[in-house]
């Protein structure tokens, strides 16, 4: 006898819902992104950071602006969940912060987040995480979420486990960077871990 296993999240639920803002610690606040943002990815590719631990591509404002476009699309398809970092009182994006590589069926998915100058320092990357996290277990249904970066990256080390994502090991060459190949850590959380940082 086959046994089909159900999936996790149904295809359609998170389709059917709006994609919700959030307000974050500092003044800070998670929405979808705006076509007013798209300078924000230009900037992105500018910023030696963003573009090395990131690979964000070249944009010109007309391609950020597909981007952007693109985002909204992903979201319809279910196959990522991509919210633009502001300002709470309003302006462009300071950062993005998103789940990708999105697995219903299975049950994960994986963040991605950058923040520009702008936006460093305030703890935004942190609560965002945080945020996302219950937004994907509560809400959505994932059960296991994921962050890589590289080994050399200690700024996104500290996010992970500062949002509650211990580390599970470290993947050998598993990314190619513009200086070459890095190791990757690896550090998840399961929805069934105790609760996030608020």
């Amino acid at each position: 006898m086959i046994y089909e296993i159900p999936p996790v999240v149904p295809a359609g639920r998170m389709a059917a819902l709006p994609q919700p803002g959030f307000a974050l610690p500092g003044g800070m606040s998670l929405r979808p992104w705006q076509p007013s943002d798209a300078p924000a990815l230009v900037a992105a590719y500018e910023d030696p950071d963003i573009r090395h631990w990131n690979r964000p591509g070249h944009r010109t404002l007309a391609q950020a602006e597909e981007r952007v476009t693109r985002f909204h699309d992903l979201w319809q398809a279910e196959q990522a969940a991509i919210w633009a970092i502001a300002p709470a009182a309003g302006g462009q994006a300071v950062g993005t912060i998103g789940l990708a590589d999105l697995d219903l069926a299975g049950g994960s998915g994986e963040f991605l987040y950058w923040l520009l100058p702008a936006g460093r320092g305030s703890g935004a990357a942190v609560s965002a995480t945080s945020r996302v996290t219950r937004w994907a277990f509560e809400d959505l249904g994932l059960h296991r979420l994921r962050i890589t970066h590289s080994v050399h990256n200690p700024g996104s080390c500290a996010v992970a486990t500062k949002a509650g994502f211990p580390l599970e090991g470290t993947m050998r060459g598993a990314l190619l960077h513009a200086d070459g190949w890095h190791d990757e850590h690896l550090h998840a959380r399961l929805r069934t871990d105790t609760p996030a940082p608020a």
